[in-house]
C-alpha cells in the first residue's frame, strides 16, 4: 500500500470495537456496505477499522481465527474494494490490553500473553498473506500506554519479524507511548523497513475535546463548557494532580489554532527528521461540546494536518459519543461533515 494515498479518512468505532455488548446483530447492522457508500460519496479516501481481539479469537480457543468474526472485517474490506478505499486494520484492544482500561493491563507482563499477541498477528497475516497489498494496512495495537517505550519497542519488534516472514510487504502502522501522543513518537525505535507508517491521535486540549466526559474524571470534576476558540479552561489548576498528565499544559491557556499547531509539530519534526509521511489515526471532538466547537476545532485540526501533509483519520463515523451520524445515521451537522473532507 501507498501510504502517501491515506490522506482523508474516517474511523469505524463503535461497530467491531467499543461495541455496547458482544452482540452479533449489533456487528450485522451497525456498519452495512450504505455506510461505505456514503462515506465514498462524501470523498473520504480510507477508513481505519478497529477491531477488540474477542470478535477474531475466544479466550477459550486461542489461536485461532473466529470465522464469524473475520466475515465482518472481510465484508468491510469488500465494500471498500469496490470505493477503491484503502483499510487500516486496527487491533484496538488485545489479549491483555486495552487503552481504556489500563488498571488490568497485564499484556507487557506476561510473556505467554505477548506470544499470544505475536500469533495473533502471523494468523492474520496469514489470512491476508499476498492479497489486498494495496487495500489492507495492519495496526498492530490502538494507544498503548506504558511508564515508558521499551516494552512496547521490544513487542513491535517481535511482532513485525513475525508478520514479515508471512507478508514481506503489507504496510504496518505503528503508534507510540501515552495513548499515541504525537510527543511520544520520537521514543518509538524505528526498524528498518520502507513499509513502516508511523502513527499519532490528537485530542489537544482534553478540556475542549473531551468536555464533561464521563470516561475521565477530571472532565467529570470539572464539568464546563470551554467554547472554542479564543476561550481559557478557567479554574482548571484547582483539579490538575499527578495524574492528569498533558492538562497541566492547559492552564490559564488561550485555546486557537496556534495551540494546536505547538503541541502537532512533534509530529511535524517526526515527519521532517525520518523523511517519511506520519499519520493522525484519530482526532474529534466529543459530543457534548458545543456545536460551533466542533466545527472550529474540526476545520482548524484538518487544517494543519493538510498544512503539514499529514494523513489523518477522524474519530469517528457513527454514534460513539464522535460520529459524524448518530445511531441511526442521521447526519449530526452537514457543515462537519464538509469539514471533515477539507482538502
Amino acid at each position: 500500500m501507498n501510504k502517501t494515498l491515506l490522506k482523508t479518512g474516517i474511523n469505524l468505532g463503535g461497530w467491531i470495537s467499543q461495541y455496547p455488548s458482544f452482540d452479533h446483530n449489533h456487528f450485522k447492522s451497525f456498519i452495512t456496505a450504505p455506510d461505505i457508500d456514503r462515506i465514498a460519496r462524501w470523498g473520504f479516501d480510507h477508513v481505519r477499522l478497529p477491531v477488540d481481539y474477542p470478535v477474531i479469537e475466544d479466550d477459550a480457543n486461542p489461536g485461532v481465527l473466529k470465522e464469524d468474526g473475520m466475515a465482518y472485517i472481510e465484508a468491510c474490506l469488500e465494500w471498500c474494494g469496490k470505493h477503491k478505499l484503502p483499510v487500516i486494520l486496527d487491533l484496538h484492544k488485545a489479549p491483555g490490553f486495552a487503552f481504556d482500561d489500563r488498571e488490568k493491563a497485564t499484556l507487557f507482563d506476561t510473556g505467554a500473553l505477548q506470544e499470544r499477541f505475536i500469533n495473533l498477528w502471523r494468523l492474520i497475516a496469514r489470512r491476508f498473506a499476498g492479497k489486498l497489498e494495496d487495500e489492507l494496512a495492519f495496526e498492530l495495537l490502538n494507544e498503548i500506554t506504558l511508564p515508558d517505550s521499551t516494552p512496547w519497542n521490544a513487542l513491535v519488534k517481535k511482532t513485525v519479524a513475525a508478520i514479515r516472514e508471512i507478508d514481506p510487504h503489507r504496510l504496518i502502522v505503528i503508534g507510540g507511548n501515552y495513548y499515541n501522543a504525537a510527543s511520544e513518537l520520537k521514543n518509538i525505535e524505528r526498524l528498518p523497513d520502507d513499509n513502516i507508517l508511523y502513527t499519532f491521535h490528537y485530542y489537544l486540549p482534553l478540556s475542549v475535546t473531551h468536555q464533561k466526559a464521563p470516561w475521565l474524571p477530571i472532565m467529570v470534576e470539572y464539568n464546563r463548557t470551554v467554547n472554542y476558540p479564543g476561550e481559557k479552561a478557567v479554574g482548571l489548576e484547582k483539579y490538575v494532580h499527578e495524574s492528569t498528565h498533558v492538562v497541566a499544559d492547559e492552564v490559564n491557556i488561550v485555546f486557537d489554532k496556534e495551540y494546536l499547531r505547538k503541541f502537532l509539530m512533534p509530529a511535524v519534526e517526526f515527519a521532517h527528521i525520518t523523511g517519511q509521511p506520519v499519520y493522525c489515526g484519530e482526532f474529534g471532538v466529543y459530543e457534548v461540546a458545543p456545536m460551533a466547537t466542533r466545527l472550529n476545532w474540526t476545520r482548524d485540526m484538518v487544517d494543519l494536518l493538510n498544512e503539514y501533509n499529514l494523513g489523518h483519520a477522524l474519530w469517528s463515523y457513527k454514534a460513539l459519543d464522535f460520529g459524524l451520524v448518530d445511531k441511526d445515521g442521521r447526519v449530526v451537522n452537514e457543515e462537519l461533515v464538509k469539514i471533515a473532507v477539507m482538502r
